[in-house]
């Protein structure tokens, strides 16, 4: 059963991507979601953001609610941002939040639009060093990810995910995980922990969820994206200068040499770790992320 989106589809030039907005007022901030996830992954910090600021979320091509697009690589998906909020009506600055991949989305948006943004916020983003020059550990995990998501878009189309959602939704766990395992076989460990991720979020979110991977294109699009990691990691001008730009950068569970480099490249940036979170800090600790947003979000207020 379709599940109605929260927000609104914007068209982007003949495809249109699911935009929702909360809150009044400026900067606006906007939320990236991670590689494999959508705008109800921000579902805690947005609401706690409403009352500060507007605050807009939004799902990419071929993800959520959005219709499938030609991005693959972040730069691809960094114009994608940029031309869906300009088509929405939300003018820059923004404060660009982004959350693992979608850090490295947003630090490209800055490298690409540094008019148009006026503060970051890295929410444990990928660590590029570890998929530009590739072990061939690193290079394994990466092809058994891309083809387990093309496995999966197999499974969507014939329904088999979404049967066993329902199973796993309904409270059966045998036969989901069964299936898991007969069709990812060694990789059922990841399987098992996605759906402990998104056990985390608020159950309201759970059918919309189990809708979005009950697609063919979401798995598609997870697969084009894990395909062109090691390009997109190229993409960015690593060592460029951040200047005078408010960034804070989290990172789970300890320090990471990469994160903390990434914030000196501002004057005004911040490394910190947030000790007792796994990746997905706006799961585990949205009350952190929304105090790094707020702290940027003042900092500009104030220039």
């Amino acid at each position: 059963m379709k599940i109605a989106p929260p927000g609104r589809m914007v068209d982007v030039g003949g495809r249109a991507l699911h935009v929702h907005a909360t809150g009044t007022g400026g900067p606006v901030v906007v939320l990236e979601a991670g590689i494999a996830a959508s705008s109800v992954s921000w579902s805690l910090v947005q609401e706690k953001l409403t009352p500060l600021t507007t605050v807009v979320s939004y799902d990419r091509a071929g993800f959520g609610w959005s219709d499938a697009g030609p991005v693959c690589t972040a730069r691809d998906a960094a114009l994608d941002l940029i031309l869906m909020l300009a088509c929405a009506g939300y003018p820059g600055p923004y404060v660009l939040v982004g959350h693992s991949y979608g850090g490295l989305i947003v630090r490209i948006c800055q490298q690409e639009f540094p008019e148009l943004v006026a503060g970051l916020v890295l929410v444990d983003p990928v660590v590029r060093g570890e998929w530009r020059e590739m072990s061939e550990e690193k290079r394994r995990i990466l092809q058994r990810g891309a083809m387990l998501s093309r496995r999966g878009a197999l499974l969507a189309r014939l329904g088999i995910v979404r049967i066993a959602l329902t199973l796993l939704r309904s409270g059966s766990k045998r036969i989901p995980k069964l299936m898991a395992r007969v069709s990812a076989g060694n990789g059922a460990s990841v399987t098992d922990r996605l759906v402990g991720e998104v056990r985390k979020m608020p159950k309201e979110h759970w059918p919309a969820i189990a809708w979005h991977w009950s697609r063919e294109r979401s798995f598609s699009a997870m697969a084009g994206n894990l395909e062109s990691l090691p390009a997109s990691v190229r993409q960015l001008d690593s060592g460029r200068s951040l200047g005078d730009l408010p960034v804070v950068v989290l990172s789970a569970g300890k320090e990471v040499r990469e994160h903390a480099a990434d914030a000196r490249l501002s004057s005004r940036g911040e490394a910190l770790v947030v000790k007792d979170s796994g990746h997905w800090i706006q799961l585990d600790a949205s009350n952190v992320v929304v105090a790094a947003i707020e702290r940027v979000v003042r900092e500009v207020r104030a220039r």
